[in-house]
């Protein structure tokens, strides 16, 4: 199955073409420009690289939020354009999810509980926990679907109030990934491994492949942001 996987909920943004499980390429966005400047031209670079065609795909991935409101439309109405002129399913997958799945991967561990902190300017993050792991033997296999539990609701509130919220669920070491996490260091202490967080898009690629092989793929128009927060419009 071939993907191209989208994420403009970060700054930087990413985007990836894999074939099931494997990158075939992966492009880092421009953090200096505007998502709306930079697709969809990116788009465009990623599958140049990896040698194919928009008809060639066969599943589009986008992450559904949480993240800035403007790069978290442009990313979802882009996604949702190919989709439309391509005929092909898209799957909207958590940027949070992808972060822990992101982290563990490179844990070599067989499984690990790992806090996502984005962060959500204003002295807040958008933060979830989970449980990932892989079943026995299969822990190198990109294309065998990891296990991710979501053990918090995703929530956006500041870095002491999200790491107290967790006391019941924290174990003596766990990951914390995300800008988030790289930015407010100093809050989990000695109680988490600090992961600085790597593109996005290819997570988001193998989650939505594992999604769609259970019949997860949906058309256009069924594809939701997830907020968290409300837009600063609806807030005034």
């Amino acid at each position: 199955m071939l993907i191209l996987s989208l994420d403009t909920t970060t700054r930087a943004g990413s985007a990836a073409v894999l074939r099931d499980g494997d990158v075939l390429a992966v492009l880092d966005g421009d953090a200096s420009r505007t998502h709306g400047e930079r697709l969809p031209g990116e788009l465009d670079r990623v599958l140049q690289v990896a040698g194919v065609s928009l008809h060639d795909l066969d599943l589009l991935a986008v992450a559904s939020g949480p993240g800035a409101f403007t790069g978290l439309r442009i990313g979802l109405a882009a996604m949702q354009g190919v989709a439309m002129a391509t005929g092909r399913p898209v799957i909207g997958v958590s940027a949070l999810e992808a972060l822990a799945l992101s982290a563990f991967e490179r844990l070599q561990v067989p499984s690990a509980r790992v806090g996502s902190w984005m962060d959500a300017a204003r002295g807040e993050v958008f933060a979830a926990l989970h449980d990932v792991g892989r079943t026995a033997g299969a822990a190198d296999a990109a294309d065998v679907p990891a296990r991710v539990i979501a053990l918090t609701e995703p929530v956006v509130g500041t870095p002491d109030w999200v790491w107290s919220s967790w006391s019941a669920l924290r174990v003596p070491r766990m990951a914390l990934t995300g800008d988030g996490a790289v930015r407010y260091a100093d809050t989990p202490g000695a109680g988490a491994d600090v992961m600085p967080p790597l593109p996005l898009a290819p997570a988001i690629g193998r989650l939505a492949l594992w999604r769609a092989r259970g019949g997860g793929a949906h058309p256009p128009h069924q594809l939701q942001p997830l907020y968290v927060r409300r837009p600063d419009a609806e807030r005034r």
